[in-house]
């Protein structure tokens, strides 16, 4: 599917406001609210928008600490195997493969240092992961409404 110049609009509207109703986005880009819902509902039917998505503020949602962990594996380790290592750890919120020397960067978030050093332990325990590099997070300095 391609995206035209309304469509970008729309998503540009749900970006600012994702609470906005489809006669307020309509007003905003000179359509009719049910041109916007159907629009928005071809979007979601071809997964162009993948999801709404309430962000809390982690800290008042109990998990406040955060790290970004570099994983170096042993050996070769695809994707999948990390993925099945990774996702049985609560803790992470998300992890990525990457270029560079480790296989993969994967972000924790937890309560307390205490729950975050366990999940880390978690991640470093598991059989195919040779040794980790972590960065704490201390403040959030940009956060983008793309993300």
């Amino acid at each position: 599917m391609s995206l035209d110049d309304l469509d970008r609009r729309i998503i540009d509207e749900l970006r600012r406001d994702g609470r906005a109703s489809y006669a307020e986005m309509g007003l905003r880009i000179g359509l009719s609210p049910s041109a916007v819902k159907r629009r928005v509902d071809r979007m979601v039917a071809e997964r162009v928008i993948q999801g709404f998505h309430v962000r809390i503020d982690p800290a008042l949602d109990g998990a406040g600490t955060e790290a970004y962990v570099e994983v170096f594996c042993t050996g070769t380790v695809g994707p999948e195997e990390l993925r099945r290592i990774l996702a049985s750890i609560p803790n992470v919120v998300e992890a990525f493969t990457v270029t560079g020397q480790a296989d993969a960067i994967v972000r924790l978030r937890a309560a307390t240092m205490a729950d975050l050093e366990e999940a880390l332990e978690r991640v470093r325990l598991a059989p195919q992961v040779d040794k980790t590099r972590s960065a704490i997070i201390l403040s959030r300095l940009v956060e983008s409404r793309q993300a």
